[in-house]
Parts: C-alpha cells; sequence; structure tokens
C-alpha cells in the first residue's frame, strides 16, 4: 500500500461505510490511518498491500499484521474491499496469494484471521478457505460504540498442503464462472 493509492482506495471504499462491524477510513481519517499502517510496518508488525482486480483498478487493501518473527505467526487481516469486488473470486484468489507467501516464503508456523461474529459472510468465506475455528474473543473491540465479539481462525503451518489445494479447487471453480 503506496501514498499514490490514496485516491485509488477513497474510490474502493465507497460505500462500505455504513458498515457496523469495521471502520472504513474516509477522506478525513485516512491518511492518520495510512500513518499508522506505516508506523506499524516500519516496526516489523506490518505489511500492507493494495489489491487490485484484472482491470488494474484499485479494488481494496489487506495486510499481514500482528507479526512475529520470534513466534513465526502472523494475522491477515484489515481486509476492505469495493463492493464491487465483493463476492467474487478476487478475495479467495488475494488471499491464496497471502497465505502462499507467509507459509512458503516468510515460513510462519500459523496464520490467524480474526472478524467480527456478527460478520457472517466474512466467517463463511475464511471457513471455505479451510482455515480452522480457534475461538471467541468476547466482548474483544468496541467500533462505532458497537461491543465486537471477534471470532479468530487459524491455519497451521502442517495444515496449509491441504488447505492450499482446497483454495485452488475454489479458484478453478471462479476460473470456470467467469469463462
Amino acid at each position: 500500500m503506496l501514498r499514490e493509492d490514496r485516491a485509488g482506495l477513497l474510490q474502493a471504499f465507497e460505500g462500505l461505510h455504513q458498515l457496523f462491524h469495521t471502520t472504513v477510513p474516509d477522506d478525513t481519517s485516512i491518511d492518520g490511518w495510512m500513518d499508522r499502517i506505516e508506523g506499524d510496518t516500519a516496526a516489523g508488525r506490518a505489511l500492507p498491500f493494495t489489491v487490485v482486480d484484472a482491470e488494474g483498478r484499485i479494488a481494496g487493501v489487506t495486510r499481514f499484521m500482528r507479526m512475529s518473527e520470534g513466534h513465526r505467526r502472523l494475522e491477515i487481516g484489515g481486509t476492505l474491499y469495493s463492493p464491487r469486488v465483493q463476492r467474487t473470486g478476487l478475495n479467495t484468489e488475494a488471499k491464496y496469494m497471502l497465505l502462499r507467501h507467509a507459509f512458503e516464503g516468510l515460513e510462519v508456523n500459523c496464520v490467524q484471521i480474526r472478524t467480527d461474529f456478527l460478520n457472517h459472510a466474512s466467517r463463511r468465506a475464511i471457513e471455505r478457505l479451510g482455515a480452522r475455528l480457534d475461538g471467541v474473543l468476547r466482548g474483544h473491540l468496541i467500533l462505532k460504540g458497537h461491543m465486537r465479539d471477534s471470532v479468530v481462525y487459524s491455519i497451521l503451518a502442517h495444515e496449509w498442503p491441504g488447505v492450499r489445494r482446497n483454495i485452488e479447487l475454489l479458484m478453478a471453480r471462479y476460473e470456470g464462472e467467469t469463462a
């Protein structure tokens, strides 16, 4: 994620501000949001990615976060996608690339993914990838006046080969639908 992506990200985030389960940056908050991500990146705790669609348009953002080299773990999170690419194969492909880099490039032992307990679409998408439910962090966050329970999923390194095959099958299904 780069500062020059600012305008494209703001455009991608249009229509997301009504979401109750996350905070979406707008024109008044995006610079501070980027500052925090850049600070986490400089400290080695995050690695952000701007996601582009097949036409090269910015579709959203995701990142490695809560990275711990000593514990060989990280979390995939901070994911926000334009409504125009939601429920398409783009998220599956992006998660595949992130997981492959985490397990095969960074050689982590554990990748976590968290979501709001009430975000059923996100929970289904995470489960469809093959991540396993670790548990629920009750009263974990307060977002927009809402007490959020966070559902925690993970994939361990020894599970990655099976998860990888599963995601590759999912991506092949998406290719068949768009061909």
